[in-house]
């Protein structure tokens, strides 16, 4: 299967530091959930146990699940690792989507069609 999400060199570097915390990490998952105001968030999680109906591939390294049930919200995503912020500056995971069609204000939530 080709993969369906891309993870940046920032990105994979994060989330093997965050492996090395807890050998028992078998993957990282990307998922999605209705939320927010604008309808679906990014689910990003390391985990111990694999889900039956989880899509399984690796990238750069790293096993990545993605829920069945997301799938068709994830395709082609690249995960990246940023800091935002002016002066004390915050880490974190962005995700661009091409399926997203409008985002939230705040921008924690999504849409698409």
């Amino acid at each position: 299967m080709k993969n369906t999400i891309s993870l940046t060199d920032s990105a994979a570097e994060h989330i093997k530091e965050l492996f090395q915390k807890n050998s028992a990490n078998v993957g990282f998952r990307l998922s999605i959930k209705k939320t927010g105001c604008s309808g679906y968030s990014y689910v990003p999680a390391l985990i111990e146990k694999i889900n039956e109906s989880d899509i399984y591939f690796l990238e750069k390294g790293i096993p990545i699940f993605i829920d069945a049930e997301s799938i068709s919200f994830l395709k082609d995503v690249v995960v990246d690792y940023v800091s935002d912020g002016v002066g004390l500056k915050q880490r974190r995971l962005v995700f661009i989507n091409p399926n997203e069609k409008a985002r939230c204000g705040c921008g924690e939530s999504f849409t698409v069609d």
